[in-house]
């Protein structure tokens, strides 16, 4: 990345002056088809000769466990929650992510900090506080966000995993069956995002398309991103 921003005021212990890697981010609701795209953008970005790295929400090895543990006995407060994830969040950047970058690898994340900014208002937290918690996170050098019409995911959730008790959003009980409830909370959802989209300069793609429509338009813009720090470099 070209100058090293953070949304705040980042890890004040950590001196970083420069990061040769770059961070691409793809947001979006459940079962838009992220990781698809990410698995696509790695082949093509490996098959160009870049190193890549990939990463997602709770893949913190400290967190992870306890995470898993925490959503399948419902036993955890939603603040508790909150900045359980924000813990995963920050150890992932220190130790993955910043690291990566460092070594001038493309870190590709499956979701960042906005999906958790998304998913704690439409739980009832104050936005302003839901967005100060990540102060610290690094600001991406591209972030897309897929989105699709509820209906489109709804018909890729059936054809697939099925309706998840907190992809439903269950736990607020937004309805009394997962049908219901998912479309009501994904819709909820997608409203966080659209509000985000301007503030954090989300690129948004259409992805009620094709699976490889969407990549088109995902390497296009990646490729410009490439292209911008080729020139830099000269």
């Amino acid at each position: 990345m070209d100058k090293v921003e953070f949304y705040g005021a980042g890890f004040p212990y950590m001196n970083i002056d420069n990061l040769p890697g770059k961070l691409i981010v793809l947001e979006g609701n459940d079962g838009v088809g992220r990781s698809t795209q990410i698995e696509l953008l790695k082949q093509w970005l490996e098959i160009e000769g870049f190193g890549v790295s990939n990463t997602g929400l709770a893949r913190s090895p400290l967190t992870q466990p306890g995470l898993d543990a925490a959503k399948a006995g419902h036993t955890l407060g939603r603040l508790t929650m909150n900045l359980f994830y924000a813990t995963d969040f920050a150890d992932r950047l220190e130790n993955h992510i910043i690291p990566a970058l460092s070594a001038g690898f493309y870190v590709l994340s499956d979701r960042y900090f906005y999906s958790l900014i998304a998913r704690n208002v439409v739980r009832g937290a104050d936005p302003l506080w839901a967005r100060k918690v990540y102060g610290f996170a690094l600001k991406p050098d591209i972030i897309f966000y897929l989105k699709a019409s509820v209906p489109t995911l709804v018909k890729r959730v059936l054809k697939g995993r099925g309706f998840d008790y907190w992809e439903s959003g269950m736990d607020v009980r937004f309805a009394d069956n997962l049908y219901d409830s998912f479309v009501k909370y994904q819709t909820q959802l997608i409203n966080q995002f659209d509000k985000m989209t301007d503030e954090f300069g989300f690129i948004v793609i259409n992805a009620n398309r094709s699976i490889q429509a969407v990549f088109e338009d995902i390497k296009e813009h990646t490729k410009k991103l490439i292209e911008s720090n080729t020139r830099h470099q000269i």
